[in-house]
């Protein structure tokens, strides 16, 4: 029996079949998924201090935020005047924040939630709340700075 009977050939072109198939899922990008895994570079940089500015004061709204990936932090105003900065790293897994809505700094990958105001958590899976980063306001722009009393 040298040649290939029908039964051989059909699960030869199955596998060939699902194997393109999964090639091809490498390439579509995937909806937010709640239980993905990060990407390294999906982890927000740590901040750091410097002498520029992050941001404008009129660019935080009252009662929301903004989220500086690049910077590492998430800057809320709970209220006029009062603005708040936090890590961007979720505290538990690690991907960036994505949001701040509702009052709360929002996580797409697992779905945690932390207060805006003082970084609490809100909803899980995070256990720990989002740490507060060292920031100071001068003339209506905000900088980073080191924490007081080092």
């Amino acid at each position: 029996m040298g040649g290939a009977n029908r039964r051989t050939v059909l699960m030869g072109a199955g596998a060939a079949g699902i194997s393109t198939a999964l090639a091809s899922c490498g390439a579509v990008e995937e909806p937010t998924n709640p239980f993905a895994q990060p990407t390294i570079g999906a982890r927000a940089a740590e901040p750091t201090e410097g002498n520029a500015a992050i941001a404008s004061v009129a660019d935080v709204p009252v009662g929301g935020g903004m989220v500086l990936a690049e910077a590492g932090v998430v800057l809320t105003q709970p209220a006029e005047g009062d603005i708040k900065g936090f890590t961007a790293s979720c505290t538990h897994y690690g991907c960036t924040v994505a949001s701040i809505q509702g009052g709360t700094i929002n996580c797409d990958c697992h779905g945690s939630k932390f207060d805006m105001a003082d970084g609490a958590v809100r909803n899980g899976p995070a256990t720990t709340a989002l740490p507060a980063v060292a920031i100071r306001v001068e003339g209506g722009e905000i900088f980073l700075s080191e924490p007081s009393g080092t």
